[in-house]
């Protein structure tokens, strides 16, 4: 006969405490977290203003009933959009993380911290027009820095040690839960609301990983993370109601997500919560590019070259041996029909072979028109992985954090050149120097795609200024993003 279980509640769980703890009570006094968070929200939004070109992405956004109209809203940049924070973190969400070219988290679990801006952005813009309305402080962009830094920080250090691709999570599980966190601090909760609205995040249901894996892949990958946060935004504000919490919701035996989602293992940590993150973050500037294939497609342009120069085509290739790390075999080493362009840009095969082709892999390389080109899926037959075990160490390593690959192409005529190695993508820490610039010119170059060229010039005066846009209040940098 099994023994009673317990009614008497628990106290919450250690992780729920130590995230609420660290969103409440941690100083962010690193002025390189604060100069990259600003840098990685310009990208993140210019990634969201290239996205309004795919019908696909913009059919999506809107409110949720045609002609609703919300005082004081959340505007989303790029539209004339004005909404309640919830959808508007949707919009927001969906925005920035459909081309796949926001910043990247590669560990055990691999992640885009970003995404989380779809939930701060428009909880922070609804906020402070609300506040502006009564006659109160409004919020300012640094209060948006702030909670980017810790938003990146509890979702990058969970997932350090803990895969959740393992056990057939997808990673938006971590924005939801870091958004949650980050908006109810915003939103004023107390520390026992803020341990409640955790609490729902990790209670509620979590995405599978089907939309992103052959052969269901799929064009909810991209709206997946804007789903993530603005169920966040939504958990946030029942909390603030005062609605109850589950403190053992990921300890409890039998029930909890430790023993019904993660195989009953419970979470490990490398690290505690600080700016490791966002310091370390990883930036998409050359490609947008499934993140394990950047260094790949890096490669694949300098072969280009190459061929070019000897005067040789694909046509000629033999065989072609990517020499990479475990990660990217297990994500985006693909072989068989491509169906749609979320199928192709997870395809390591397809993001080399199309370099190799053109030379350039930009976002409507994706898309049905190129795809048909038969030269294409050609070379994708004749392209294989294999695993450097070296490499993978060293994308482990939190030293390192290398996503390193490595390309060696074998001639019909038997002759190989000399293998094409890279070991950190231009938007790793390592290359900042060299990346910063192209990462300003990404943002320009987004910027022209939707606005006029005084506009562009208004946004660019303070979001290349660190101590300007720190100052600015929320509301008044989105409106210059207005249509």
């Amino acid at each position: 006969m099994s023994a009673p279980i317990s009614n008497i509640r628990p106290e919450p769980d250690r992780v729920l405490v130590d995230i609420v703890d660290y969103v409440l009570d941690y100083e962010i006094t690193s002025a390189l977290a604060y100069q990259t968070a600003r840098n990685c929200l310009i990208d993140t939004l210019g990634c969201g203003l290239e996205a309004l070109e795919y019908p696909a992405c913009t059919k999506l956004l809107g409110p949720v009933v045609p002609g609703t109209v919300v005082p004081h809203g959340a505007r989303v940049p790029g539209t004339q959009h004005q909404l309640d924070p919830v959808q508007a973190a949707f919009n927001i969400g969906a925005m920035i993380r459909w081309l796949d070219f926001n910043d990247t988290w590669l560990a055990a679990e691999w992640g885009h911290p970003s995404d989380n801006l779809g939930g701060i952005l428009a909880t922070a813009d609804w906020l402070s027009r609300n506040a502006v309305a009564a006659g109160k402080k409004p919020l300012t962009m640094r209060d948006v820095l702030t909670a980017m830094i810790k938003a990146h920080e509890i979702q990058g250090c969970i997932a350090l040690e803990n895969s959740f691709n393992q056990v057939g999570l997808d990673h938006v599980v971590l924005v939801k839960v870091a958004s949650t966190a980050v908006v109810a601090q915003m939103l004023g909760l107390s520390r026992d609301e803020i341990v409640n609205a955790v609490s729902l995040a990790w209670v509620d249901g979590q995405s599978l990983r089907t939309y992103r894996h052959a052969p269901n892949t799929g064009s909810r990958k991209s709206w997946a993370a804007g789903d993530a946060t603005s169920r966040a935004v939504r958990l946030a504000l029942i909390a603030k109601t005062g609605e109850m919490g589950y403190p053992s919701v990921l300890t409890a035996k039998g029930w909890g997500f430790y023993d019904a989602l993660f195989k009953g293992q419970p979470f490990k940590f490398q690290r505690p919560y600080g700016s490791y993150v966002m310091e370390h973050v990883l930036f998409k500037i050359s490609f947008p590019a499934e993140f394990h294939s950047q260094t790949a497609v890096e490669a694949a342009m300098t072969l280009h070259a190459q061929l070019k120069k000897a005067g040789r085509t694909v046509e000629e290739i033999e065989r072609l041996t990517i020499r990479t790390h475990e990660a990217c075999i297990r994500i985006i080493d693909k072989k068989g029909p491509l169906n749609n362009p979320a199928d192709r840009d997870h395809c390591i095969q397809y993001m080399v072979a199309v370099p190799l082709i053109f030379g350039r892999l930009i976002a409507g390389d994706y898309e049905d028109a190129v795809a048909a080109d038969p030269r294409i899926d050609a070379l994708r037959d004749r392209i294989v992985c294999v695993e450097d075990p070296q490499f993978t160490r060293d994308y482990h390593d939190p030293e390192k954090r290398s996503i390193a690959n490595a390309l060696t192409i074998e001639f019909k005529d038997g002759k190989t050149p000399e293998e094409v190695v890279v070991e950190y993508p231009i938007g790793h820490k390592r290359r900042r120097a060299d990346g910063i610039p192209l990462l300003e010119a990404k943002f320009r170059t987004n910027l022209a795609r939707r606005f006029p060229k005084k506009q562009q010039d208004a946004i660019l005066a303070v979001s290349l200024d660190q101590q300007a846009l720190e100052a600015l209040p929320v509301h008044e940098y989105v409106d210059l993003y207005v249509m």
